[in-house]
């Protein structure tokens, strides 16, 4: 403090002499001056490919979360590092039971998932929980609190929950999660969960990479008769009434004989396989181990009839189309000769000077002349 600062307080005047006042200090820098050398310290390591797949295949769920993020990323250069890596990981997966989970919204996913979990995990197995959440469509942000609503299951060492966004691309995130299916089987996740965002076109993306389909209903919401319908019921391989507990357990039973009856209406599934509807209590825990000897009694019975391995070569099949696709959808769109016409053709659509076909016909034309030119 200067000389000019003293005189000018009223304490330091002869009148308070007696009254004792601390200089006081400077005042400190807002940034510490050792945050850059210590930011250097902690930069996250870059890994090789090589060092990506051992730590796959040792289990650690570090690098694995990494290569996940790999997957997820748009850049192209993070997609040519995370093919790389899934290739050579490929050898090593399709050694787990792949089960999707879905149901509509407040039908318990999230608690189901947990309760089963730690039965799964009780019985020696390594879990892995990959939740899609849904995006917004505003904001394209998503809540991914699946973590937060499976807090034991969380701090389980024997399990692995990832959730991922949506980000308003149900085929793009079907894509990468059958990727990071296939990298937490090489790092020795013998049994998969698939959460879906809730019910609708994303049941049939999860479908086509799972080997058993459990449709979660509730009694006594009023979907008894809205769930009794050709789709999601012929796809489900079991429909499981959670919530059966309290005063909901004789409306869960009397929702079991509903459904069960409603699935005698439909062809024989493919499999052999004749779905049974069960009941459980997520909350109390009840009918979670009924549900797991199904799914393995599921799996014995469609290994044995060759169907387990016959789905997940046509499974294998149909995601190289898939991937085609996506592949083709993603390049024209980003085409400079495409990005360059699209809002012209967008303004004629709008004021109705040229039809949504035309137009589009129009730009796969631009599409196909320019990557003719460049052969």
């Amino acid at each position: 403090m200067t000389d000019k600062n003293k005189r000018d307080h009223i304490e330091n005047a002869p009148d308070y002499k007696a009254l004792k006042v601390n200089s006081g200090i400077s005042k400190p820098p807002s940034i510490n001056p050792k945050i850059a050398d210590r930011l250097k310290l902690n930069k996250r390591k870059t890994y090789s490919v090589a060092d990506y797949v051992a730590g796959i295949l040792a289990g650690n769920i570090g690098i694995l979360s990494q290569a996940i993020t790999l997957t997820e990323s748009s850049k192209p250069e993070h997609q040519l590092i995370a093919q790389d890596i899934i290739e050579k990981c490929l050898p090593y997966s399709g050694k787990s039971v792949r089960i999707g989970i879905t149901g509509v919204p407040g039908a318990g996913k999230s608690t189901f998932i947990e309760a089963f979990g730690k039965h799964v995990t009780g019985q020696g197995h390594k879990l892995a929980v990959l939740a899609i959440d849904p995006s917004s469509e505003r904001s394209k942000g998503s809540i991914l609190g699946d973590k937060t609503r499976m807090e034991e299951l969380a701090v389980d060492p024997k399990a692995y929950i990832r959730p991922s966004p949506s980000a308003g691309s149900l085929g793009g995130v079907a894509r990468k999660t059958r990727e990071s299916l296939i990298l937490c089987e090489a790092a020795g996740f013998d049994t998969i969960l698939i959460e879906t965002v809730g019910v609708g076109q994303s049941e049939t993306a999860v479908h086509s990479m799972v080997d058993f389909f459990l449709l979660i209903k509730i009694a006594g919401a009023g979907d008894e008769l809205q769930g009794i319908k050709r789709g999601i019921m012929e796809m489900a391989d079991a429909i499981s009434i959670n919530k059966a507990d309290g005063n909901n357990i004789h409306k869960a039973q009397l929702a079991r004989v509903q459904f069960q009856n409603a699935l005698h209406l439909f062809p024989e599934s493919p499999s052999g396989w004749i779905p049974k509807v069960l009941t459980c209590s997520s909350l109390e825990k009840t009918g979670i181990d009924s549900i797991w000897d199904n799914i393995l009694d599921y799996c014995s019975h469609t290994q044995q009839n060759g169907y387990f391995d016959r789905r997940r070569r046509e499974q294998a099949k149909y995601w190289m189309y898939e991937t085609i696709n996506e592949q083709l959808r993603d390049r024209f769109y980003h085409l400079d000769v495409i990005k360059g016409q699209i809002p012209d053709f967008e303004t004629k659509v709008l004021n109705d000077e040229m039809s949504s076909f035309v137009a589009a016909h129009k730009l796969l034309d631009a599409y196909f002349s320019d990557v003719k030119n460049k052969e």
